[in-house]
């Protein structure tokens, strides 16, 4: 059929499993193709597609809510609900999101981008469905590696615990992004294995109900068998336990099946959680093969090979370039343990697990928990190494206050993604971390201007003993930087002028180095001096260099790709009022007090106009108003 004709999923209660069956290829061949040339989640999409097809065509949408946890396995949803033509702008500059959004549909109910949130969502949904005494199915869609959150956990014992009429789809493929670990993944294995616990169950009722003048007895116990069934077919009983009906493990690729399990959960009061068995990156060879997350998201790729394009004779990626220093340094140093919330691929960490796998602990999709076993493990006096999302660490706000900043504790924080990362959109952008590690006491908090730079910090922070500290780093590649050959420390604190100038400063790290200097020699041109400083220290501020510059009493401008309320802007804006100097001939430049959704960065940074050209005009502007003043 034209999937670019679908304008609702109504169509799909009058397909057979047949037409059901060609609508999945066809939806298959449309993703291939389009995500070819846009990129995105293939392997999560590519995997629900017969799972969102019978989910919409037994329920209701949007009437029916569905709950789809991490939001990135969402694109067939987004087909069936009339999405299609739209696919060719999909994670682009004002074009169709990669996730779930509201303004897109009234069948999007949920907003998310990071993981396990889906349960709680569902629960708060179930509670005002029967306050306000509607009749609606709730339908959570949650992956096996999302139920390694702690988030989740405690959503399933609230949910078992209320007896709320919900049914929860446990799409189990045996991986998040990259393959699954922990106790929770081997009670999964292991009811993988265990057959169609609730048919055997519904068997042996309707096999004692046939057996004629038994008597009272066996009637007694038909409960206590079945109840000893469960304990039989299925290894700890696990979700039972915590209070729903379980069935399954389904094939999430077969309607028969699916269909049928579906309409016996809708029938069934309470909470049901229904076991749905899939393949991630079905239909395509490449991703159907990844054994290890490759296939999760990718940019645009070819169909016929399955290579990934990328661009040829780039630098190292940001991420690479830390780990590899990271292993580099721990050949000599057996501190050192390198800690990943799920993400081993993403943070380039494959090199330092095959070389120290006793040294490498992923702990799941599990954010707080990796940050409190980093603090564990640094009481020990051991060097602990976590590598984290910028988005992902805001998940771990306590922890880090609490467990690592409080106790003082020597973890070092590598901050990956810092900045805008364009194509994910609001729920990805890595602009809070300045603004809610600023604030608090004991960290010091560091951006290199390019790898070489990105080297030493990694030393200066392996090297560093008295408590934590953290680098951002962008997402993307280097700048292609000569690299020493020898690893330096920098001394903690310490700015570094890049260009000296009389009339004017720019103060700013990272990725807005090159805003800065550009426009510096802009200004050159039209007569203005203009310092520029790399403050590749957040925090700790190089306070001598402050000192002089507000001693100079020249205009300053602030420049950070992240949120300016309480960033680092503020906390020059905070020195100089501390100290005494008037501050009116301070402004700053940042992300501005709004969500900054998907598309590619330099037109985002176009749109919020964090640009070369107004650097320049901000600082016309202050030294125009400085002359006046004098």
């Amino acid at each position: 059929m034209d999937l670019m004709s679908i304008k609702n999923p109504s169509f799909l209660k009058d397909l057979s499993i047949n037409e059901l069956e060609k609508l999945s290829e066809e939806i298959r061949h449309f993703l291939i193709n389009q995500l070819a040339a846009t990129g995105g989640h293939i392997g999560p999409n590519l995997g629900v597609v017969e799972l969102t097809i019978a989910l919409h065509k037994c329920f209701n949408s949007p009437k029916d809510k569905m709950i789809w946890d991490v939001g990135h396995q969402s694109y067939v949803h987004k087909i069936l609900t009339g999405r299609a033509s739209e696919f060719h702008s999909l994670r682009q500059y004002k074009g169709l999101s990669g996730f779930p959004k509201m303004n897109e549909s009234e069948h999007d109910v949920w907003e998310t981008g990071h993981s396990s949130t889906s349960l709680s969502a569902a629960m708060g949904m179930a509670v005002a469905r029967d306050l306000k005494k509607e009749d609606s199915y709730i339908i959570p869609i949650i992956g096996d590696g999302a139920l390694t959150g702690g988030m989740a956990l405690e959503a399933l014992n609230h949910i078992g615990d209320e007896k709320k009429n919900m049914i929860v789809i446990l799409n189990d493929n045996e991986m998040s992004i990259a393959p699954n670990v922990g106790a929770l993944h081997q009670v999964l294995g292991r009811l993988r294995t265990a057959g169609k616990y609730q048919w055997a169950k519904d068997e042996l009722e309707m096999l004692m109900k046939k057996i004629p003048a038994v008597g009272g007895k066996l009637a007694a116990t038909a409960e206590k068998i079945k109840d000893s069934l469960k304990y039989l077919l299925v290894s700890g009983v696990f979700f039972e336990e915590l209070g729903f009906t379980y069935l399954g493990p389904v094939d999430g690729h077969n309607y028969e099946d699916l269909l049928e399990q579906l309409n016996y959960a809708k029938k069934t009061e309470g909470p049901v959680l229904l076991h749905v068995l899939t393949k991630k990156g079905k239909g395509f060879s490449p991703a159907e093969e990844d054994t290890v997350g490759t296939w999760h998201g990718t940019g645009p790729y070819k169909i016929e090979t399955g290579d990934i394009i990328k661009p040829v004779n780039t630098p190292p990626a940001w991420s690479k370039l830390v780990s590899d220093t990271v292993l580099k340094l721990a050949r000599k140093d057996k501190r050192i343990v390198a800690i990943t919330p799920a993400m081993p691929v993403g943070s380039k960490l494959e090199a330092f697990a095959k070389e120290f796998p006793d040294r490498m602990v992923d702990v799941g999709i599990a954010e707080q928990h990796a940050v409190t076993l980093a603090a564990g493990l640094a009481t020990q006096k051991m060097k602990p190494f976590l590598a984290i999302y910028s988005t992902f660490l805001q998940r771990a706000y306590d922890q880090m206050l609490h467990d690592v900043c409080r106790q003082k504790c020597n973890v070092f924080i590598g901050i990956d993604r810092a900045g805008l990362v364009g194509a994910d959109g609001e729920t990805h952008q890595g602009v809070y971390d300045i603004a809610f590690l600023r604030h608090m006491p004991n960290l010091v908090l560091m951006m290199p201007k390019d790898e070489n730079e990105g080297q030493h910090m990694v030393n200066t922070a392996i090297q560093y003993n008295d408590g934590p500290i953290a680098m951002r780093f962008p997402r993307g590649n280097g700048l292609g930087v000569k690299m020493d050959e020898d690893l330096k420390t920098i001394p903690i604190g310490s700015w570094e002028v890049l260009k000296e100038g009389s009339d004017a400063a720019i103060l700013t790290f990272g990725t807005t180095i090159e805003m800065a200097l550009e426009a510096s020699e802009i200004l050159g041109k039209q007569g203005i001096s203009v310092k520029v400083i790399n403050a590749r220290f957040i925090k700790p501020l190089d306070e001598s260099m402050m000192l002089d510059l507000l001693n100079m009493q020249i205009p300053i401008l602030t420049i950070e790709e992240a949120v300016l309320q309480g960033g680092f802007g503020s906390f020059v804006l905070e020195f100089a009022h501390n100290h005494g100097y008037d501050a009116s001939s301070i402004d700053r430049m940042g992300i501005p007090d709004e969500f900054i959704e998907h598309g590619d960065v330099q037109s985002l940074l176009n749109e919020i106009h964090l640009t070369t050209e107004e650097a320049v005009k901000r600082i016309s502007s202050i030294a125009k108003k400085k002359q006046k003043r004098a």
